[in-house]
């Protein structure tokens, strides 16, 4: 079975915690790590009434989007909705993860999720993140070696490139050395110059990772002194993950649009919010899950059609619609990012078979119950 800190690895994989705003509060809440995890309840937040959900199916962890504790607490006395949700928890031994902005950003996050779930394709951030700093290792080893010495920096991170590891370049050459007084050579005799056939291995690898992959070279290098160089690559750029999401569509009409956009989320008192012609053709779309308005400015400088997001002030759309820029469509909050939810249950189903049963809750957390 799993445990709940090899779960917590996982899911920290895919929305690592260092992408999160510095404001937020993410990560593990409560729970024993070496406790063995079953059953996952997924919901957008954690209340008392999701608590209680959790409690009566069993649930060993329930991972939401929002955190509980946004701000630090002082306390969390069963005398407040926040501390019944967690003395609800404690009480059935359920931990609570919280992956919040970290999920926003990332592949298979919030905002692709809810791109996805609309149709979208050729998918893009609104707002890339910079890409990881890399490094190119060069060493040079007796081809007899080469291959654990490859190995080595490969099992350290080095060559880790996309859905594919162990990526290394060979060429082969002759090294020259001469052992002086003092050293013990592997190969060679001390005050002769020796010729030796070697290969020159070449690996990319982040940044973050160059003492630990340097160490792992020279654990398994047989030379006393190996040859080694290590490179600073030049700026990356932006990477394929980010804020929000950019995607195209067959063409269509707002009003069209904004009914799939009805009939795709779940049915809320806030309903479907549209400011634009009807008429208006879309085929580009941007959108943001949860509250968006702070894009606008990005959105007023796009090519889109329409940008779709959640919790739009009066001022900031009215502004917006008069500059000429794309369509807006405002839709509830918790009703986008649910979108997510099935999403890290499909990964999680994926990733972990049937060692672990995950759920998505059907408490709906939206504050908005009705509309007159």
């Amino acid at each position: 079975m799993t445990t709940l800190a090899e779960l917590v690895e996982t899911i920290h994989g895919w929305y690592p915690p260092a992408t999160a705003e510095s404001w937020d509060a993410v990560g593990l809440v409560h729970g024993d790590p070496d406790v063995k995890v079953r059953k996952v309840l997924l919901a957008v937040d954690p209340t008392e009434e999701v608590a209680r959900e959790a409690a009566e199916w069993g649930a060993d962890l329930l991972l939401t989007h929002h955190p509980l504790f946004l701000k630090p607490v002082h306390g969390f006395a069963a005398t407040t909705p926040k501390g019944r949700t967690l003395a609800t928890l404690v009480k059935t031994g359920c931990a609570l993860l919280t992956a919040h902005t970290n999920a926003d950003q990332a592949a298979t996050g919030v905002s692709e999720s809810l791109a996805l779930a609309l149709g979208l394709g050729d998918l893009t951030p609104i707002i890339g993140l910079p890409g990881e700093p890399l490094d190119k290792i060069v060493v040079f080893a007796p081809a007899d070696a080469a291959a654990p010495v490859r190995a080595a920096i490969a099992d350290a991170g080095a060559g880790a490139m996309g859905d594919y590891d162990h990526c290394t370049f060979s060429s082969e050459g002759q090294g020259r050395f001469r052992p002086l007084d003092g050293a013990d050579p592997t190969i060679g005799e001390v005050g002769e110059i020796a010729v030796v056939d070697e290969h020159r291995i070449e690996a990319v690898l982040p940044r973050r990772l160059r003492t630990k992959v340097v160490r792992a070279m020279l654990a398994n290098h047989p030379y006393e002194e190996p040859a080694y160089d290590v490179i600073e690559l030049a700026d990356p750029g932006t990477s394929s993950v980010g804020t929000g999401r950019i995607g195209t569509i067959e063409p269509t009409t707002l009003a069209d649009f904004a009914q799939l956009v009805a009939e795709t989320l779940p049915e809320t008192a806030h309903g479907v919010r549209v400011a634009g012609d009807p008429e208006r053709p879309v085929t580009r779309v941007a959108v943001c899950g949860g509250a968006g308005d702070f894009l606008l400015d990005e959105m007023a400088r796009s090519d889109v059609d329409v940008y779709l997001t959640s919790d739009l002030r009066h001022h900031r759309a009215a502004e917006f619609v008069e500059s000429g820029g794309p369509a807006l469509i405002d839709v509830a909050h918790w009703a986008a990012e649910s979108t997510w939810l099935p999403v890290v249950a499909a990964r999680l189903a994926e990733e972990l078979g049937d060692t672990v049963e995950p759920r998505v809750s059907e408490v709906r957390t939206d504050p908005w119950t009705f509309r007159i």
